[in-house]
């Protein structure tokens, strides 16, 4: 059974090089494309060496900024055109650990889509401060009461899909431009039915370089969530 393994970057120049080599030592039958969306750090230049290397590693370079939310389609689109079972979503920064990888894999074997859970019994989250912390707990509570979604970790950006999951979605239709894809895809999988397993993880904060979420990314959010639930 063959997964992609999707990442989204943007400025992760300190971690790109060892995540790609972290997640191809697992040695999986697994392939990876990375969707950079113009870094200005030099990230896409490492990532047009190092696939030169690497045949399986593809790279999509989008040379106007446009959002993680937009970045995500263009990876599911290239994905679902992909020989593939499998369709991995993760972060660049380490945040997600690559070693739960071979454990995704093994649990969607009895469902649909399975999701890396901070919240899940077992799961924590390693090294954020009291008030991210409770932002993020605030922003569960408002997903799952805004949407209905039934998820303990309505935000996780590290999942992984059955290939007919994504097929059943229709990106174009999409609303969200920056990170509360996230949710909007949840929203989506929960209303058409998809059994949804979600896994425990250690959360970590990135191992190098800065976050990119700021308030105005954080209000983005909240009112597309709103635009969502009011147009359903």
């Amino acid at each position: 059974m063959h997964a992609l393994v999707f990442i989204p970057t943007y400025n992760e120049q300190e971690n790109i090089e060892n995540l790609i080599s972290e997640i191809l030592g697992l040695n999986l039958d697994i392939s990876i494309l990375v969707v950079d969306d113009n870094s200005s750090d030099g990230t896409g230049k490492i990532l047009e060496k190092i696939s030169k290397a690497l045949p399986r590693l593809s790279v999509i370079h989008r040379f106007d900024r446009q959002g993680r939310g937009l970045a995500g389609i263009v990876g599911f689109k290239y994905a679902l055109k992909q020989n593939v079972d499998y369709i991995i979503e993760m972060d660049a920064d380490f945040s997600h650990r690559p070693k739960y990888i071979p454990l995704f894999l093994e649990k969607i074997k009895d469902c649909d889509v399975v999701i890396g859970s901070r919240r899940a019994r077992g799961g924590k989250v390693i090294g954020r401060g009291l008030r991210r912390e409770c932002l993020s707990l605030l922003a569960q509570y408002f997903c799952r009461f805004v949407l209905g979604i039934n998820v303990l970790d309505a935000t996780s950006g590290f999942r992984c899909f059955r290939k007919n999951v994504l097929e059943r979605i229709d990106l174009d239709k999409l609303k969200s431009t920056g990170p509360s894809i996230v949710e909007e895809i949840n929203f989506h999988i929960l209303k058409q039915g998809f059994k949804v397993k979600e896994v425990p993880i250690e959360f970590e904060l990135r191992c190098a370089g800065s976050s990119k979420l700021n308030l105005i990314k954080v209000l983005d959010a909240f009112f597309t969530l709103l635009r969502l639930r009011f147009t359903r």
